[in-house]
């Protein structure tokens, strides 16, 4: 049990490295915030991980916290990126209300 423990614990640790990096690296702001959230997932995983090993129950309200955050967190920026991807393209001064200007 302890070694399956330690590879899980050695992939969070992974995984939670190349999130960072994303989060560092991301070229966009939706690719850091999908990133952040994967951290939070990570860690919601890490401490499922502890409460198994050493079987105790006082961090399932933590666990449930963490994941409502994580998903608040999810629906909350998915609706900034349709909010923005609903705008409306700015018009150029110098065409008319319409989209076509006369030739």
């Amino acid at each position: 049990m302890t070694l399956v423990a330690v590879i899980a614990g050695a992939l969070l640790a992974v995984s939670s490295a190349i999130a960072l990096v994303r989060i560092v690296r991301g070229p966009s702001v939706l690719d850091r915030a999908v990133a952040s959230e994967v951290i939070v997932s990570i860690v919601v995983c890490a401490i499922g991980l502890e409460a198994a090993t050493t079987r105790h129950a006082a961090v399932l309200p933590i666990l449930v916290s963490l994941s409502l955050v994580g998903f608040i967190g999810s629906v909350s920026v998915a609706r900034f990126v349709a909010r923005d991807r609903d705008d409306p393209p700015p018009q150029d001064p110098g065409r008319p209300p319409g989209g076509r200007g006369q030739r």
